[in-house]
């Protein structure tokens, strides 16, 4: 049994978001996932709050390193207190380049720099929730003062979930030390390596911390699947394109490496560097899309994903369909994976 998560695109208006959130719960997913890129994270996920009753809202991720860890908190005990528990806290770091650039915010070891940021805002929680002394102090954060005026006070639901965003081994094993849940990237997210190296890593994590838990996974692949096997070819070719432009980034590159396909990701990037967009399509072979991407129509999709991750993940990604002539066939596959 595998709970299903569904995603917002970044391109989706604020104005556009209610729609999309009723037409997701509609459907019968048990999340939908709010990224942040072009439109504010905690704006959209209060707009998808709103329009629905049952669907819990995670953030797919916020960009933390942009925000004061007091602010983070107070968004998201707000978006707790407004869904009645239904909001799920997603932080990750973003890269140098759009932290220091984008940002006007500084760039520290982003590993570490996390795990003192979540830190820091469940010190934040605490203090709401108990009215306990906010006394929080790290390598990256020191936070001392709340005055009861500020507190915004307990909830009978209690504090939010902190999900976090994580590739590499640092981040991995810093999610097993001080987060809930993860949501993989697409690049990470091949049930093997889930089953051989992320969850070891999330094991290190947390047995590292002292602590006793499960951290919930939801496995973040590109999924090709249609009601047809012309719709599945293309979504194949869609992911293709996908992946040429973001396996030629090394820090992509861990699923690659297990596999012994490391020289692919080189040749990618070399083909970035010499301009060489056309060839770099062949470099992305089947055996490629056969690692990163589950491929099935809708009559065999759910199987699909149930022998390859209800093992190892709590949550998949599963799309949702651009033609709502599909709609009556995504509930289905919702509710095989979810063991209705």
């Amino acid at each position: 049994m595998l709970k299903v998560t569904a995603t917002m695109g970044a391109d989706v208006a604020l104005r556009d978001v209610v729609t999309h959130a009723e037409r997701v719960e509609s459907l019968g997913y048990d999340t939908l996932s709010v990224a942040e890129a072009v439109h504010d994270g905690m704006l959209s996920s209060m707009a998808a709050l709103g329009a629905t009753t049952r669907l819990r809202v995670s953030q797919g991720v916020l960009v933390a390193f942009a925000r004061s860890p007091m602010l983070a908190a107070q968004g998201a005990w707000d978006l707790q207190a407004y869904s009645d528990g239904r909001f799920q806290l997603g932080l990750g770091t973003q890269v140098k380049g759009n932290i220091i650039g984008r940002f006007s915010m500084p760039w520290s070891a982003p590993a570490a720099r996390l795990t003192d940021y979540v830190g820091a805002v469940r010190a934040c929680f605490d203090t709401f929730q108990n009215e306990t002394q906010l006394n929080f102090e790290s390598e990256s954060y020191t936070l001392n003062r709340l005055q009861p005026f500020f507190n915004p006070g307990p909830l009978e639901c209690g504090p939010p979930s902190i999900l976090m965003g994580a590739v590499g081994p640092l981040m991995t094993k810093a999610v097993g030390k001080v987060g809930d849940a993860i949501q993989t990237h697409p690049t990470n997210s091949e049930a093997r390596f889930l089953r051989e190296v992320t969850r070891p890593r999330l094991e290190e994590g947390t047995k590292a911390a002292g602590r006793d838990v499960r951290i919930e996974l939801t496995a973040g692949s590109m999924i090709a699947t249609g009601a047809t096997q012309a719709e599945v070819d293309a979504e194949i070719q869609a992911a293709r394109e996908a992946l040429v432009f973001t396996l030629s980034t090394p820090a992509y590159w861990p699923t690659l490496e297990y596999h012994g396909l490391k020289h692919i990701g080189e040749s990618l990037r070399q083909y970035t560097r010499e301009g060489k967009w056309a060839e770099m399509n062949d470099l992305v072979t089947d055996e490629i899309l056969d690692i990163f991407v589950p491929q099935g129509t809708y009559d065999e999709i759910a199987d699909i994903l149930l022998e390859q991750y209800d093992d190892i993940a709590e949550r998949v990604l599963f799309p949702v369909p651009a033609d709502p002539k599909n709609d009556a066939a995504v509930r289905r596959v919702i509710e095989k994976l979810q063991g209705a």
